[in-house]
């Protein structure tokens, strides 16, 4: 399974507190999301508030996706919302670079 991810700029949902951003899976577009939660829990956004998710995710773009393409990878691309327990199981269990 051969996993991309665009750099594009990610959608803030208010109604929802997630970011959406986009992985190409075998040339397919997937929506990923990552909510206010995990942002906060574990890469350091200082509120829900758009700004501070977009800032958060910026900085840790890397660590995202690297998290992103672990549960793409274990769901075999059906599932993809990071929520701050999965976060928190990678972290524990592996070294994200």
């Amino acid at each position: 399974m051969q996993i991309i991810f665009p750099k594009e700029n990610p959608e803030y949902s208010g109604r929802e507190l997630t970011l959406a951003f986009p992985a190409m899976i075998d040339g397919e577009r997937v929506e990923c999301t990552i909510t206010a939660e995990a942002l906060e829990d574990h890469f350091g956004a200082a509120s829900p508030r758009a700004e501070d998710m977009i800032d958060a995710f910026d900085h840790h773009r890397d660590r995202i996706e690297a998290v992103a393409r672990r549960l793409l990878s274990e769901t075999r691309a059906q599932c993809l919302v990071l929520r701050s327990g999965y976060v928190r199981f990678v972290h524990a269990h592996a070294v994200v670079s």
